[in-house]
């Protein structure tokens, strides 16, 4: 039986899923299949650093959370299209002793919008946070059908840099730096920064901002009600959280991996599990 050795780069992730939700496909699936936490505040290294040991340990592949999914980008042998034009990545694949990025962020937030709030108006969106995660999920609402796309992050330099980049794929009149402020009119939300995370508790925004007729999608998944839900809940928003993404991009990240299907519909099952609660909730 073929086994694998994956690890997960990143810091605060002691919470992470990703061990449990891999591991147990795997099972399904009748692999032989370890995963560990390579925290990078415990380790005290930078990405650069985690990433050589981790090629050199024989691991089979990693996937890159916060900080690292723009910063291990030019340590890499190699990206992938989609990774290329992200300039982000969350997978790598050790093949041969090259490391190549991918990126399965962004298909796997589109795939969780559209099950999990199908039939919202897309027409102008706000994305907050321009980071590794932002920029996916900046090209999955664009790549969806969103017209106008305002991007708003609290380091102006990288907002401007994932506008321009969103620019130059989608079109001029697609993506605009935008503040807060432009929520107010917006159709939709979302949230791409570690702001609500365990480590990071507290709201990304004014919740005064918030309005009833206004969608909430959130990227963070621990925990699965995060304050800028819970704020958008009680406003009468309807609301995503950041479960369905990690399931599905997760899912996409095993097959790179394994070269075997893993079961989508099973690991939102298992996510489900682990979590008592729906991988999806609108």
């Amino acid at each position: 039986m073929r086994s694998y050795l994956i690890g997960l780069i990143g810091t605060g992730i002691g919470p992470s899923l990703s061990p449990a939700l891999h591991e147990r496909e795997a099972d399904r699936l009748g692999l032989r299949y370890v995963y560990r936490l390579l925290d990078l505040d415990v380790l005290g290294l930078p990405p650069r650093d985690v990433l050589n040991a981790a090629r050199t340990a024989g691991f089979d592949g990693l996937n890159v959370t916060h900080p690292a999914k723009q910063a291990i980008t030019p340590h890499l042998d190699e990206l992938d299209p989609e990774a290329a034009a992200l300039g982000a990545v969350n997978t790598v694949c050790f093949e041969n002793g090259r490391a190549i990025g991918h990126n399965t962020d962004a298909t796997g937030f589109a795939r969780s919008l559209t099950l999990g709030l199908p039939d919202v108006a897309m027409e102008d969106v706000v994305l907050l946070g321009a980071g590794g995660a932002g920029a996916a999920v900046g090209h999955a609402l664009l790549s969806l059908g969103t017209a106008r796309l305002g991007v708003h992050d609290v380091d102006p330099a990288r907002s401007a840099q994932l506008v321009a980049a969103l620019q130059r794929r989608f079109g001029a009149d697609r993506a605009v730096r935008c503040t807060p402020d432009a929520i107010r009119t917006a159709d939709g939300l979302v949230h791409a920064t570690p702001t609500g995370m365990v480590a990071h508790p507290g709201l990304p925004i004014d919740d005064s901002l918030l309005r009833e007729d206004l969608w909430v999608a959130d990227i963070v998944y621990r925990p699965l009600e995060t304050a800028l839900l819970a704020a958008a809940r009680a406003r009468g928003c309807r609301v995503l959280h950041g479960g369905g993404m990690v399931v599905l991009q997760a899912a996409e990240s095993m097959r790179l991996f394994t070269g075997v299907e893993p079961d989508a519909d099973r690991m939102l099952a298992h996510f489900a599990e682990l979590e008592g609660e729906p991988a999806h909730a609108a």
